[in-house]
């Protein structure tokens, strides 16, 4: 019998990993067939967790970054359409939003506004809970560089010491404090993410074809 293994990915997070990589490479890897990396890390996770281990589900954590449509239109489109091709491949995309924060600069006194991601790690925090709660997976593992998750890993952990909580940190992701926290941590690597690449048209369950958004 296998271990079932959920993965919650922290989208932005990965995103600008991502990022990097193109920037290293000069290669497109933003169109990135979740489902496939997760995957080709069940055996790593194996080692780590000394038995057999299964995909069990993709959670897929983000929002839409509407206030940014005034400077590049095509942001959210692009967006819609990545999402389109996880759900097509039975990744579930939990979408959260931005919210505009009024800021005072320190220096010179004048107020401005910037937008930040909200619900997004309270969200991937309690989906951790109820996938070790309900018996979704038996081992749990975090994609992500974002250290205001410890504390959910942390609680989880204690709540079901039974199960597994791993952390596989984004490439360029140096998280100390994870790797002490977590059952067990691996890292993503550029060769990892260049490999689960998504086809340039996918074909979706309904027949309707999409492509790989320019730049991704």
């Amino acid at each position: 019998m296998s271990l079932k293994v959920s993965f919650l990915v922290d989208g932005f997070n990965l995103y600008y990993s991502l990022r990097e990589i193109q920037g290293l490479s000069k290669k497109p890897v933003k169109w990135l067939d979740l489902k496939k990396l997760c995957e080709g890390y069940l055996q790593p996770i194996r080692s780590h967790v000394g038995e057999r281990t299964e995909l069990a589900v993709v959670h897929y954590f983000s929002a839409y970054a509407t206030h940014r449509i005034p400077r590049d239109p095509g942001v959210v489109t692009r967006h819609q359409t990545y999402v389109a091709a996880l759900e097509s491949t039975g990744v579930n995309c939990v979408m959260s939003q931005f919210k505009r924060k009024d800021v005072l600069c320190p220096l010179c006194g004048k107020k401005y506004h910037r937008h930040e991601e909200k619900e997004t790690d309270v969200a991937i925090a309690v989906k951790l809970l109820e996938i070790l709660s309900t018996g979704e997976a038996d081992v749990a593992v975090l994609i992500t560089g974002d250290t205001d998750l410890l504390p959910a890993i942390r609680t989880a952990r204690s709540l079901y010491p039974e199960k597994k909580v791993g952390v596989l940190t984004p490439f360029l992701r140096h998280t100390t404090e994870m790797q002490g926290t977590a059952d067990f941590h691996l890292k993503v690597s550029q060769k990892a993410v260049q490999s689960a690449q998504f086809p340039p048209n996918l074909t979706l369950g309904d027949g309707t074809t999409i492509m790989r958004p320019i730049g991704w």
